[in-house]
């Protein structure tokens, strides 16, 4: 099975001109809808003249989780080229905003397309496209009792820790490849329960821990 992808490892800036009007294209790792919201927003502060915040942005496998916004723009003009430049450089969990400027002269519409689409790919040719596995993020939620148990278990797992959060009730997120989850969580539990990995599938509950899928990245 397949299970990885490729997306931008940093932000990335272009920039084009066309009589006068300024496209300035920023590029963003993104993995979820809040972010690539919050990446809109920042850019959307950087630019508060600006007349139009043109973006696309892919998320996820398999191409079905997408946008392209024209932001005022003849329909078609800005977010369909600039998610074309994505599909063009092959990446997902990707989002692109490109700014406009009005140089006081119309471009047309074919116009606009190379605009937005030129300012999109100056951005993306500057991008390291890095290959990604695809992961399955699962909180693990537990009582503290538990706590030398369960980073035992995910150091042996050898696991990345997305996210910690020690208050009432410890909380770790852990990313887990998407082709190994099943054999990962049940090792993970054994470590945890202290028990043999036959015996896993014999638990109905490990008192004081709670096991949840957030989300794929």
């Amino acid at each position: 099975m397949k299970d990885t992808y490729h997306m931008i490892a940093e932000e990335t800036y272009g920039f084009f001109k066309d009589r006068g009007s300024k496209f300035e294209a920023y590029t963003y790792p993104v993995f979820t809808e809040k972010d690539w919201q919050d990446r809109l927003e920042e850019v959307k502060k950087i630019h508060p003249k600006a007349r139009h915040h043109c973006y696309a942005y892919r998320l996820g496998m398999g191409n079905l989780e997408f946008r392209a916004n024209d932001d005022g723009e003849p329909s078609g003009t800005a977010g369909k080229p600039i998610l074309g430049q994505l599909d063009s450089f092959g990446v997902t969990n990707t989002l692109v905003v490109v700014v406009r400027y009005f140089g006081g002269t119309l471009l047309g519409a074919s116009g606009l397309i190379n605009a937005y689409r030129t300012a999109a790919a100056a951005a993306l040719e500057k991008a390291e496209i890095i290959e990604k596995t695809i992961e399955d993020i699962y909180r693990l939620t537990f009582d503290y009792a538990l706590m030398s148990n369960v980073m035992n278990a995910i150091k042996k797992e050898e696991l990345e820790m997305v996210s910690q959060d020690f208050q009432e009730i410890g909380k770790v997120d852990v990313a887990i490849r998407k082709s190994e989850v099943a054999p990962t969580l049940e090792r993970l539990q054994a470590t945890i329960a202290e028990v043999y990995l036959q015996e896993v599938a014999e638990l109905e509950e490990i008192e004081g821990l709670d096991i949840d899928f957030l989300y794929t990245r």
